[in-house]
């Protein structure tokens, strides 16, 4: 009788798959961005969602969940119901970073998603107030050796805290870190020169670049961006270290959704990234489209997980 109703409820489980596939998604899905708007997160999955809504039929909503350096969000993805009616922004530094960082995230990375596709790369940027009197990273470094503790730099997750760490450490400075919610709030204090340095990612502060209310000295990368040619590689600034880094944007869903939902989702996303509007639109935010399969894209979360956490060992950094 258990045998039964064991194979009854592997039967119904199979059909209930099946019955997904034929008609998926039939309502609204939600799409939880673990940022505030404003920061290249909310950017990549607005266009996404607009995207894929139009080829469902339906609506993909995104659902802004900011805190924690994007553990607040991510936690809520996790812990979302598996039916693949939610998926979540997979954020580099909240998803291998951050567990390296916190004591207690919310999420156990390797075990609580279902990886969908790598979305895109973008590289990090540093930039200075004009105010700050350096125009390269060399001249950066000697200002904030000749005013040790002085010099504040923003971050807006765990990615752009560490590249500001290794700068650090390299250099043999000492700044203060101050941690934002998100790209949108950072941006303000930067423009203001209420903060004077940020490590971050070209999305939100490049067309203040190019309008000079922000002075980048360094990117990272093997080679200039096409949309921010004038902006030197860290490496040709003499940082290879943090010149190799890359922030990376991908989607997940919860641990348990279908797996046919989950081939519909890469196959929308893919579709969307090969689209030259939003190749068009991504490109000028430096952002590369990169999507791949879920197996690739589950090996490439274990590999940066295990490289982050080196790094985060080595710098001693903290969540603060």
């Amino acid at each position: 009788m258990h045998r039964l109703l064991s194979a009854a409820l592997v039967l119904a489980a199979g059909l209930a798959g099946s019955c997904l596939a034929a008609g998926y998604p039939e309502k609204t899905v939600r799409f939880v961005v673990p940022f505030p708007p404003g920061g290249g997160t909310d950017a990549l999955a607005r266009l996404l969602a607009t995207k894929m809504g139009d080829y469902w039929g339906q609506q993909v909503v995104v659902d802004n969940r900011g805190g924690a350096q994007g553990s607040v969000g991510t936690a809520v993805g996790a812990k979302a119901p598996p039916d693949g009616y939610t998926i979540l922004l997979a954020h580099s530094g909240a998803l291998v970073i951050n567990p390296h960082l916190y004591d207690n995230t919310g999420y156990d990375t390797l075990k609580d998603f279902a990886p969908v596709t790598l979305g895109t790369e973008t590289p990090f940027i540093l930039v200075v107030h004009p105010s700050v009197p350096a125009k390269t990273m060399k001249e950066l470094a000697q200002l904030a050796r000749q005013h040790p503790g002085q010099l504040t730099f923003a971050s807006t997750s765990a990615g752009p805290q560490l590249m500001g760490e290794l700068f650090r450490l390299t250099t043999g400075t000492s700044m203060v870190h101050v941690p934002y919610k998100g790209a949108g709030p950072a941006l303000v204090d930067l423009l203001g020169g209420h903060v004077v340095i940020s490590f971050t990612v070209p999305t939100s502060v490049a067309p203040h670049i190019r309008t000079g209310k922000l002075r980048a000295l360094g990117i990272s990368g093997e080679k200039r961006e096409e949309s921010l040619p004038d902006v030197p590689t860290m490496k040709e600034s003499g940082y290879k270290d943090l010149g190799e880094a890359r922030e990376w944007y991908g989607v997940v869903a919860p641990a348990g959704t279908p797996a046919d939902a989950v081939t519909r989702l890469n196959a929308g996303i893919a579709r969307a990234l090969a689209e030259p509007d939003v190749q068009k639109r991504l490109y000028s935010l430096a952002q590369k489209p990169a999507p791949g399969t879920p197996a690739e894209f589950g090996n490439y979360i274990r590999a940066q997980y295990a490289i982050w956490g080196k790094v985060v060992k080595a710098t001693g950094a903290k969540a603060n």
